[in-house]
C-alpha cells in the first residue's frame, strides 16, 4: 500500500486507494465482490437522475475479458492480462428521444469512482485506462450510437512489482505524488490561494 501524505487525515478507503499495475495474475474475483462493484456504481449520484453510466465487464478467461483486453494500448497489455476482470466504462450520451444527455462523463466518471472505492473495500486494487481503442471497444461489443467507451478498468488483487518490466517497476515503487492543495482550491480569486 501507498497511503496517501494528505495535510488532515482522510477516511482509510480514500487514503489507500491507488492504481497500481502490478496485479496477482492468481486472484479470481467472487461473485460477491463482482457484483458489488456494479452495485456501488449504480448508487452514484447523477445530474438530473439520468443515470448514464454502463458497463461491459468479464472476468479474466471469459470471452468478455479477451475482447477488452484486445482493445487496450500496447502500454497496457501486458499488466492488465493479470487483473481478475476488465470492465469497460460507457457513458450515454442522448435521451430515448435522441436529445443530448448533459453531463454524461462526469456520472461516468462519479461511478466509476464509486466502483473503484467498492474494490478498495473488497480489499482489490482497480487501475482505470484512457489507453484502449475506443472504436474496437465499440465494435467488438456493438455499442449503440448515442454512448461513448470512455475507460477501462482493470480490478484484481495487488501483485508483486518486481514482476513488472523496469519501467513500469519504477512506477510502482515511485511515492505517491499530488499537486498541492493551495494550488487547486481557490478562495476569492483564481489564483489566490485558500490554504
Amino acid at each position: 500500500m501507498k497511503p496517501a501524505d494528505s495535510s488532515v487525515p482522510l477516511h482509510p478507503l480514500l487514503a489507500e486507494r491507488w492504481s497500481p499495475r502490478a496485479l496477482d495474475p492468481d486472484t479470481e474475483l467472487t461473485d460477491k465482490q463482482f457484483l458489488a462493484l456494479f452495485e456501488a456504481a449504480r448508487w452514484a449520484p447523477s445530474w438530473g437522475n439520468t443515470q448514464p453510466a454502463r458497463f461491459l465487464a468479464g472476468r479474466r478467461g471469459d470471452e468478455t475479458f479477451e475482447k477488452l483486453h484486445g482493445t487496450l494500448s500496447r502500454g497496457n497489455h501486458g499488466w492488465a492480462s493479470n487483473a481478475g476482470a476488465l470492465i469497460l466504462g460507457v457513458a450515454r450520451r442522448t435521451n430515448d428521444e435522441g436529445e443530448q444527455l448533459p453531463y454524461g462523463e462526469y456520472g461516468l466518471g462519479l461511478a466509476v469512482e464509486n466502483l473503484v472505492l467498492q474494490a478498495a473495500a473488497e480489499g482489490l486494487v482497480a487501475h482505470q485506462m484512457a489507453g484502449f481503442d475506443g472504436q474496437a471497444a465499440r465494435e467488438a461489443f456493438d455499442v449503440p450510437e448515442g454512448y461513448e467507451p470512455l475507460v477501462v478498468i482493470a480490478v484484481g488483487a495487488q501483485g508483486d512489482a518486481a514482476e513488472l518490466p523496469d519501467r513500469l517497476g519504477e512506477k510502482e515503487n515511485a511515492p505517491r505524488s499530488r499537486m498541492e492543495l493551495d494550488r487547486i482550491v481557490f478562495s476569492r480569486a483564481w489564483n489566490e490561494p485558500t490554504f
